[in-house]
């Protein structure tokens, strides 16, 4: 007798014969089928929609209402998501319509439907679907609310595809999707790899007019998103259609999540960049409360912590196009790609995974909340900020990107790693322990290892400050740097700025004022090549053998949709030197805003 869990014979539901499945779905084993606390039991799904001869939604009472999207690439497989949902009274279409409330989830207790929907992809190499490499079909419930996700499998490395999904047997269809495969480990890639990098939107507090410029000019081949996708507050906004509905609440509960995930997922500017790239994302604080770490948040901590936490994680992973990885646990998202011989991509998790304590109420953990405790412990060894298992993997992966030789480590982390003081009354002590600032010992542990293991060309990603930063890798008081010419330095810092969230200034201040508070941050740390503070955008890499090109954009006006883009600087690393190219001063000497040292704002 066939097991429940592989359900992959005919089955009779709704009085027609559908070959499909449910654990060919890969939102039931979202996050981890090992939890029950957070997976979704396919024992008890199948038998109740299978044994007890449950029905299926036919084609008119169910629409693709989230658009289709892509991600987790590896050489031979990507993960493919969409979202088929009862909506009645609705076209099929990528964008909910205004004022229409889909279904997301059953009410909080009451029993799960009864129904459930077949949805079929298929992958191809055309744009027109005709030359099809693979596809499958598989059943989505309310269980995993009515989330999609497929491995597409048997793919060639460093290729793009296409792909759509079918309501099964029917001419209903999703939009198409393109997607692409990364290169096979041991390949040599002919050309530049470039990435486009994301952090912090924030729906009401803006259009998300960053997420579609890459497409626009189909600048990227893949997207790394580092976290904040969204935010969990009670939701308030002056701006036409951006107060997400039905959330007018802050999120604690599954259907609270499930909800603000599907009201971001209505922004058409997100749509088209999901459609468009595969993502590698991974999650910060807001994705489930502010400033968490591993017992707790802002405002909530004990089991009220415990319970929203889990509901956030689920959320999570049934709307991301993400891999489960292997789930030694039941919150692992750091993990790595290995794109060709060129780059390894390691994302890591400084934020939910195991974090000690961080910054509880005050100002900035600076003035009132914990801030004491924090200024007792910062320097404490065995204070960690992604915990001792995932600094293990860290540290592994990076001696074995070196000696397998691929040029590049780009390491994508949630905040920033460098130190940052304003030396306000000549004090240098760092003026948010949110950050690495506050875990002196695992960044001392990090460059250790990067010195021990005489790692080179590492670039760390960073975002959640909202702001622009980028700098050398130097480690300060203890290994010697020249801030003029980069000596010593281990590698680059990229940090880029929010998408939408508001920044390490308030939205109304003059951009004068920004770019002097700019210069000040410049000249207090030396490490700190170009900061900027005005504007929110988002950054590309152009990533070769022989250097990276970095690219900083700004959007010129987020509260209304279709904002202009600003080139604000542009930064050379070079392989093997580790620090940012002086030619004769970084940045070429000049930026469009913030402040760049030994340079010029034009």
């Amino acid at each position: 007798m066939p097991s429940l869990l592989t359900l992959t014979a005919t089955v009779a539901l709704s009085g027609a014969l559908v070959h499909a499945s449910f654990d060919n779905n890969l939102a039931y084993r979202s996050p981890s089928n090992r939890h029950p606390t957070l997976g979704v039991s396919l024992s008890h799904v199948s038998k109740r929609h299978v044994q007890a001869g449950s029905s299926l939604f036919t084609p008119a009472e169910v629409n693709f209402t989230h658009g289709v999207a892509s991600g987790d690439p590896y050489a031979d497989s990507v993960i493919l998501w969409t979202r088929l949902s009862p909506f009645p009274g609705t076209v099929a279409s990528d964008i909910v319509p205004e004022g229409v409330v889909p279904i997301y989830d059953h009410e909080e207790g009451a029993p799960p439907s009864d129904k459930a929907a077949c949805v079929e992809y298929r992958v191809a190499t055309d744009e027109g679907l005709t030359q099809v490499v693979d596809q499958g079909r598989a059943y989505t419930t309310s269980d995993v609310d009515y989330t999609v996700k497929f491995e597409a499998t048997n793919l060639q490395p460093f290729t793009t595809y296409y792909y759509q999904f079918h309501v099964c047997d029917s001419s209903k269809t999703s939009p198409v999707g393109r997607t692409k495969t990364i290169p096979a480990r041991d390949q040599h890639v002919d050309r530049n790899i470039n990435l486009a990098v994301y952090s912090c939107s924030n729906f009401p507090e803006g259009y998300f007019t960053a997420y579609r410029q890459p497409a626009l000019k189909d600048s990227v081949d893949y997207i790394l998103h580092l976290g904040d996708y969204i935010y969990e507050y009670k939701p308030s906004s002056s701006l036409p259609n951006r107060n997400p509905s039905p959330t007018d609440h802050e999120t604690y509960t599954l259907s609270d999540y499930r909800a603000r995930l599907g009201a971001y997922r209505t922004d058409p500017d997100l749509l088209l960049s999901h459609a468009r790239f595969p993502w590698i994302p991974v999650w910060d604080d807001h994705e489930v409360a502010d400033n968490s770490w591993r017992n707790g948040s802002t405002d909530s901590d004990g089991q009220v912590f415990r319970d929203r936490k889990k509901a956030a994680v689920r959320g999570y992973f049934e709307w991301m196009p993400i891999r489960q990885v292997a789930m030694d646990d039941s919150l692992r998202v750091w993990r790595g790609f290995a794109l060709g011989t060129l780059m390894d991509v390691v994302m890591l998790d400084t934020r939910q995974y195991d974090r000690d304590v961080t910054v509880i109420g005050g100002i900035g953990g600076v003035v009132g909340g914990n801030s004491g405790q924090l200024e007792e412990e910062v320097g404490w060894a065995n204070r960690t900020l992604m915990g001792f298992t995932q600094e293990k993997w860290f540290y592994d992966q990076l001696r074995e990107s070196s000696a397998r030789g691929a040029a590049w480590r780009v390491v994508g982390n949630q905040v920033v790693f460098s130190r940052l003081t304003l030396g306000v009354l000549g004090s240098e002590q760092p003026f948010n322990r949110d950050q690495w600032d506050g875990y002196l010992a695992n960044r001392d542990r990090v460059y250790q290892a990067l010195e021990e293991g005489r790692i080179n060309n590492t670039v760390m990603l960073s975002g959640d400050s909202h702001a622009a930063w980028v700098s050398d890798l130097a480690w300060l008081g203890k290994r010697d740097y020249d801030e003029t010419t980069g000596d010593g330095a281990f590698g680059v810092e990229l940090a880029g700025t929010a998408v939408t969230s508001s920044g390490f200034v308030p939205s109304w201040t003059p951009k004068f004022v920004a770019n002097a508070l700019s210069k000040r941050l410049i000249d207090k740390n030396p490490e700190l090549q170009w900061q900027e503070l005005y504007y929110r955008g988002y950054f590309e890499m152009s990533v070769g053998y022989d250097a990276i090109v970095a690219k900083f954009w700004g959007i010129s006006n987020i509260k209304k949709q279709n904002g202009e883009e600003v080139l604000l600087a542009e930064f050379l690393i070079r392989n093997g030197e580790n620090r940012l190219a002086r030619n004769p001063t970084v940045g070429g000497g000049k930026a469009k805003a913030g402040a760049l040292k030994n340079g010029k704002i034009e």
